[in-house]
């Protein structure tokens, strides 16, 4: 797997976050007995939104043709892989 194969995988990850992170701020108002959870929830978005952008920042310093096996460990790509992927499935309701 390359670097710019990773990176599609992060910013499909970052799009569906920030689809999440809206969808939850838009639920804030809909009654004061949730507003709590959801303004949390949202929050707890944001920091998942700040890790996921700093591993791309992480990653755009590579050229793009590169081999991810020569950056990360193996474990270490399976990890990010199974997280970006479930990042990526997981519907708004979900997060």
């Amino acid at each position: 797997m390359r670097v710019k194969d990773l990176l599609e995988l992060l910013e499909e990850a970052i799009a569906n976050v920030k689809v999440a992170i809206v969808v939850s701020k838009q639920r804030i108002f809909e009654s004061p007995h949730t507003s709590w959870e959801f303004t949390q929830r949202s929050l707890e978005l944001e920091d998942e939104l700040d890790r996921l952008n700093k591993i791309k920042d992480y990653l755009l310093k590579f050229d793009p043709d590169e081999n991810v096996e020569k950056i990360f460990s193996e474990e270490e790509l399976n990890e990010l892989l199974e997280y970006l992927t479930a990042l990526r499935e997981m519907k708004e309701h979900e997060f």
